[in-house]
């Protein structure tokens, strides 16, 4: 059922400082159904639902044996790191051969992290006129898009940002907490607080004390008056999926309430302030940031997947952790060790076989990602067909630190333009560039180049 009078596209829910936006629905496209969508990925009128793109790192690298794929095309099967990804097989591209030539000097991991997004050589310094080499990929279609969401674009992130020289290497660890550049001197910053990303796509905290105020809980429902009203202007199909959305929030919400209340990881990490893990000092988290970083990243992605899903941002950003990052992943069975040290194998198999462990927990993680997006209907479509989802690392094996071949994956159909379900192989050291490249064509960005790009990736488009 269609109504005859569609509500407009940009609607929102209001109520006591809360700006809720809604979800694509098809009762809220008809009345624009003869506008065309324009080049940028945005829809005048939005007939259609947008483009959306982020970009997700992981550090320290793959074992590239569980990773890359043996064979090439569609019939290939996937491998050993990639396996939770076996129900979305037809979903997402596997992209190996792609290099970074720029990163080959400078160090194993500063100068490699600082370009993932930009592709450009990162200035050695120990803080002073730090250089990334140019504007990252998703500020460059931020500007582009930016202007047509509440937020340009989101930042995510699990760690604080890290200050100070690394002394072993003599670069600032700057590089190591920032993938998104503004410009080559000037990293945006990352959310690491599910608190603070929540008031920004929905609505500002209260600013008296009283606990109805404080509780997330509440902000929801500050806006089901005005659900309400607009529940009964929507075809059921739609109801049903509004209804599935506010729930949605609600579960995130209560998850955000008991991130806030239990704070006693914070004393923990207080007591243990001066212990040194993996070279780094050991960081305090900030005050309502979830004690266990997998209920943490939990949280960071479905908010991901909530401001794409009601238009709130088109371009967003995740690190699964920053650079050199030595957290420990003791609770996956048979993992002893922090990341870092074990992404630096020496070629030891009980070393390779726990770092496997790590890589293949990260693609769980982005499995679990995308099985919610699938589930998100938009029309015909889903949300992740309307979107082009990178997840990867900023250097193939930890141990040798190289730059080429990166670990990349691209999930989505990019609005119809892309053909998921295959494993393609670039020969001959492709700038990986050329895949930002032809990202950015996709939003109409008028690029004859980016960073050190040759050409458009034009595999994927498929055949």
């Amino acid at each position: 059922m269609i109504m005859q009078k569609p509500i407009p596209r940009r609607r929102f829910l209001r109520g006591s400082g809360v700006l809720l936006g809604l979800p694509w629905m098809a009762s809220m496209a008809e009345t624009m159904a003869a506008a065309k969508p324009d080049a940028s990925g945005s829809q005048n009128g939005d007939p259609q639902p947008p483009l959306r793109t982020a970009f997700l790192y992981f550090p320290n690298g793959v074992w590239e044996k569980d990773w890359v794929p043996q064979s090439e095309g569609t019939d290939y099967e996937l491998s050993p790191s990639l396996e939770p990804l076996a129900d979305l097989k037809d979903d997402f591209l596997v992209l190996s051969g792609l290099d970074k030539k720029h990163s080959h000097g400078g160090d194993g991991h500063y100068a490699k992290t600082a370009n993932y997004l930009t592709g450009m050589p990162v200035a050695k310094t120990t803080g002073k006129d730090i250089s990334s080499g140019g504007i990252s990929i998703d500020q460059l279609i931020a500007a582009k898009v930016g202007n047509q969401t509440p937020l340009p674009s989101l930042e995510l992130g699990i760690d604080p940002v890290i200050s100070g020289i690394d002394s072993n290497v003599g670069y600032t660890r700057l590089y190591g907490s920032h993938i998104s550049w503004q410009s080559p001197t000037r990293p945006i910053a990352k959310a690491i607080n599910p608190r603070v990303v929540y008031e920004r796509l929905f609505g500002k905290r209260m600013k008296t004390s009283t606990p109805e105020a404080r509780s997330y809980q509440n902000l929801l429902d500050y806006v089901l008056e005005d659900a309400r009203l607009v529940r009964g202007k929507l075809s059921r199909d739609d109801q049903f999926k509004m209804d599935e959305y506010l729930d949605s929030v609600r579960e995130v919400e209560k998850r955000i309430e008991f991130a806030t209340r239990d704070q006693s990881h914070r004393e923990r990490f207080e007591a243990e302030r001066d212990r040194i893990a993996s070279g780094h000092a050991l960081e305090i988290p900030e005050t309502g940031t979830p004690g266990d970083f997998r209920q943490h990243i939990d949280l960071m992605l479905d908010m991901m997947v909530l401001a794409f899903q009601t238009d709130s941002t088109r371009v967003a950003t995740f690190m699964f952790a920053n650079d050199v990052s030595g957290r420990s992943f003791s609770f996956l069975d048979g993992v002893h060790g922090g990341h870092h040290e074990l992404s630096h194998h020496e070629n030891k198999e009980e070393k390779i076989a726990q770092y496997q462990l790590i890589n293949r927990w990260h693609t769980e993680q982005f499995a679990r990602m995308l099985r919610k997006m699938k589930a998100v209907k938009e029309g015909e479509s889903t949300l992740l067909d309307n979107s082009m989802i990178m997840f990867g690392s900023s250097f193939s094996d930890g141990n040798r630190h190289d730059p080429d071949n990166l670990p990349l994956l691209l999930a989505g159909r990019g609005g119809g333009t892309i053909q998921p379900g295959r494993h393609i192989a670039a020969q001959d050291q492709v700038p990986v560039c050329n895949l930002y490249l032809s990202m950015a064509k996709r939003y109409g960005l008028d690029l004859e180049r980016f960073g050190d790009s040759e050409a458009e990736l034009t595999e994927l488009a498929g055949t």
